[in-house]
């Protein structure tokens, strides 16, 4: 369907003159006073209207307040021969997105509309994509009847509206970026950007330069000036995943950074001014934190204003039925799955299980599942093992002589040795937010050892990464 303009002009001539050379790429309509083109944006469906400034009757500065005022996201391009900068300007104010200068250049006008078209179907696209992530990151996405999760979403629909910051606890896996992202698309911040740094995910040495920029020649490398997260961040939100790891030296920076709003880049004089919200997430106890001197008392209070914690999947267990249609209908077009619902007996060992990995460890097990089922209900074998080892060992034969119990037992050891080591190395793995060095240093493992384990295991540590 062609762009429909509406050509607005006194002179007859003028109006003959868009239709012949327009005509043939857009759906032209005319007007010969602004009268009646009022009465036709009203009554059409305008995608652009093309205005003389001076008129008899309703002026084309009259027309131009009476369209914009009933109808603001329309696109208005004004013509005149009275070019007076004033009256361009005044135009623009007025909400004109531009103006050209009779005698009109047929060759000029064809290029700002083309111009005022695009523009406008970007702005169109932009706010389907706004509305898009709105829907897929807002409140509605946050499932659970439990009282803690209805708790969390009342927060969410208070703070939103707030620059209150606010900080996010709960373990890896149970959805903090999807809590600091349903704040961000919720608040009159939503068009702008939602920037996340990972405070475990970057080395020390690095993050100062990823948070705040930093200006060339300040080190080795740096070969021009870089902006950090927190200008890209600027007018929108920045969400600072594990806040809890951040060391000291750069937490006196984000302190100023909330109070000020200012910071300078590595290796800069001059401090650069920013208009952000900041939220914050940690699955550590920053109180016990602060108590042990790794984490600045005056930080903690000023990022504790408003406190969302959300707990682990194991204390609201009547939430995962509610998870597991969720997650059905979310990943069913994109894996072109058959399963629409799981067996009452797969949805009894998915109810029992720990869930160590929260949230996260469920998604990722229905999305496995439901590449494995070949029938519309999930069955208890398109689980993994680890989930079905208790059902398998209550249908096991017993021996039948001495040595096929001696057996046995060599194989119900190996198999409880095998289980421990895996669960050891997936509790490393979860407390080490995924990073392989820092997970094997506090256990007091090598490097290649623990990464030998999670190969013999099948283990992804993407599964571990912080929110």
């Amino acid at each position: 369907m062609k762009p429909r303009i509406l050509i607005v002009d006194d002179e007859a001539r003028m109006q003959r003159l868009f239709e012949i050379n327009l005509g043939p790429k857009y759906d032209v309509l005319t007007a010969g006073e602004g009268e009646r083109a009022l009465e036709m944006v009203k009554s059409k469906d305008v995608t652009l209207l093309i205005t003389d400034l001076k008129m008899p009757g309703m002026s084309g500065m009259t027309l131009l307040q009476e369209v914009h005022r009933i109808y603001p996201d329309l696109p208005i391009i004004i013509m005149t021969a009275y070019g007076t900068v004033e009256g361009a300007v005044q135009s623009m104010k007025e909400g004109a997105v531009d103006y050209i200068l009779k005698p009109i250049k047929m060759e000029e006008m064809e290029l700002l509309i083309e111009k005022t078209l695009s523009v406008r179907q970007l702005q169109d696209e932009n706010l389907s994509l706004r509305k898009e992530l709105q829907s897929v990151y807002g409140p509605a996405n946050i499932v659970g009847n439990h009282p803690a999760m209805q708790k969390i979403m009342l927060l969410i629909g208070q703070v939103a509206g707030t620059k209150a910051t606010v900080l996010i606890q709960g373990e890896s896996g149970t959805g903090k970026e999807i809590v600091a992202r349903a704040i961000h698309y919720q608040s009159d911040r939503a068009s702008k950007p939602f920037v996340v740094i990972n405070c475990a995910a970057i080395p020390s040495n690095l993050l100062e330069s990823e948070l705040f920029g930093h200006e060339k020649g300040a080190f080795t490398g740096a070969i021009k000036t870089k902006k950090g997260r927190l200008e890209l961040a600027d007018q929108g939100t920045l969400f600072l995943d594990e806040i809890g790891e951040m060391p000291k030296e750069l937490q006196v920076k984000i302190l100023r950074v909330l109070e000020e709003q200012k910071f300078q880049r590595v290796g800069g004089t001059e401090d650069v001014e920013v208009d952000n919200r900041i939220l914050a997430a940690t699955n550590k106890d920053l109180k016990q934190a602060v108590e042990a001197n790794s984490f600045r008392d005056d930080l903690y209070y000023r990022l504790n204003v408003i406190t969302i914690s959300i707990p682990p999947l194991r204390e609201r267990k009547e939430d995962i039925p509610l998870l597991i249609d969720y997650f059905l209908k979310k990943h069913r077009d994109t894996f072109k799955s058959r399963a629409t619902g799981v067996e009452e007996e797969t949805l009894k060992l998915l109810a029992d299980y720990p869930w160590p990995g929260n949230v996260r460890e469920l998604e990722n097990t229905l999305v496995r599942a439901m590449i494995l089922s070949a029938s519309d209900l999930i069955q208890v074998e398109d689980l993994p093992d680890e989930m079905r080892r208790e059902e398998v060992q209550e249908g096991m034969k017993l021996p039948a002589d001495r040595e096929a119990l001696k057996q046995m037992k060599k194989e119900v050891q190996q198999k409880a040795k095998e289980e421990i080591e895996k669960k050891f190395i997936i509790e490393a793995l979860r407390q080490g937010g995924g990073n392989v060095l820092r997970s094997a240093e506090r256990v007091g493992m090598d490097r290649r050892q623990f990464q030998n384990l999670i190969r013999k295991y099948g283990i992804s540590r993407k599964d571990f990464l912080r929110d």
